[in-house]
């Protein structure tokens, strides 16, 4: 366990169509229970976080309408310990409210942040990472993140720049620069250089001090906050943050903040990260694939015949699904939806913005 002071948020929100049609607006990414054992994104990740954070110390930060999802994937939260957002207004407004709300009830918290889709292999790893991270974050104002050492010129993920020069044992190296997403020719010198990791999406600092660079920052945000030390935890909570989202700006915590502060380190890391963002991601994870490797997540019964690299979804039981002469497909079977598209990038999304049209509004 790491300090009683430590507490982790994780990120459980959105409107996510990337899994889509399983994804919808009633039911977004982080309450799919597509990994091996039928729990939920969400699930996986709390009982993670739980083998080194106590149960009291998690919050999960997710929209109001989603609040009955989040009690269904860990019943026995403490109702004060889910962050209910009115509206989505990306990350750095979601980590404002977890940060002034462990200021409430801990001024010397320290908080570690995770998004509630990634998959860890190296459990073990990641504690010990975390271990350091956390306990160096506890003696000063830096704000930390994980880079994860790429393995591969991917295009979908940011990636942080080291600064040169060697660091004292158990301290963060330098960041230099954020990019979010380059080219592939970027992405292949960034990874030639070796001065790139992946931007993993896991946080490490005092609360305290991302408030102190909110407010030097992105001050539009800090302002709407004014009076949150009687509002938060009284009655008045739900009407206040009501208003304070009204008025904040939808901006991640990478562009208002990890992008233009002086104050940021990073410690590079190997712990078997992958970001569960696609179809095609959550393929590439898999570990339980048939002889030719296609990966099946299925209720029913299922048929591949002259097919080999595709992805398999079906949630409807007792139905034999059969598909003969595709490779690289994803087939995904719903009540009200079947897709048959290549598994390639950006096909899902291709198809969602098709459906855009009044006429296909149920489906979203």
């Amino acid at each position: 366990m790491l300090s009683p002071h430590t507490y982790c948020v994780i990120l459980a929100g959105g409107t996510e169509t990337k899994f889509w049609p399983l994804s919808r607006e009633s039911r977004p990414k982080p309450f799919l229970g597509l990994i091996p054992g039928g729990k939920t994104f969400l699930r996986h990740t709390w009982d993670r976080v739980t083998r080194f954070v106590p149960e009291s110390n998690i919050l999960v930060v997710t929209l109001r309408k989603y609040k009955d999802l989040v009690q269904e994937s860990i019943p026995g939260i403490p109702e004060a310990n889910i962050l209910c957002e009115p509206y989505g207004r990306n990350t750095a407004p979601s980590l404002a409210y977890a940060a002034y709300t462990l200021l409430s009830r801990d001024p010397d918290a320290v908080m570690i942040s995770t998004p509630a889709d990634l998959s860890i292999s190296d459990e073990v790893s990641l504690m010990e990472i975390l271990q350091m991270a956390s306990s160096y974050a506890s003696g000063h104002s830096r704000l930390i993140t994980l880079g994860i050492v790429p393995t591969s010129a991917n295009t979908n993920f940011g990636y942080i720049q080291m600064t040169p020069g060697a660091v004292a044992k158990d301290e963060p190296a330098g960041v230099k620069t954020f990019t979010e997403k380059p080219d592939p020719d970027l992405a292949e010198v960034f990874v030639q250089s070796r001065e790139f990791l992946w931007n993993s999406g896991i946080f490490i600092w005092k609360a305290s001090a991302i408030i102190a660079e909110m407010e030097k920052h992105c001050p539009e945000i800090t302002r709407l906050w004014t009076g949150w030390e009687k509002a938060l935890g009284s009655d008045a909570e739900k009407e206040f943050i009501e208003k304070v989202y009204t008025d904040s700006p939808n901006i991640s915590i990478d562009y208002a903040v990890m992008e233009k502060s002086d104050n940021t380190g990073v410690y590079p890391a190997d712990f078997g990260w992958a970001d569960l963002g696609t179809w095609n991601s959550l393929y590439e994870c898999m570990k339980t694939r048939d002889g030719a490797d296609n990966c099946v997540i299925t209720a029913g019964k299922t048929i591949i015949k002259n097919g080999s690299g595709n992805i398999l979804c079906s949630r409807r039981d007792g139905k034999l699904v059969v598909i003969d002469g595709l490779s690289d497909y994803i087939v995904v079977d719903t009540d009200d939806v079947l897709v048959v598209c290549p598994r390639g990038q950006g096909a899902i999304k291709a198809i969602v913005s098709e459906t855009s049209m009044p006429e296909f509004e149920k489906y979203k």
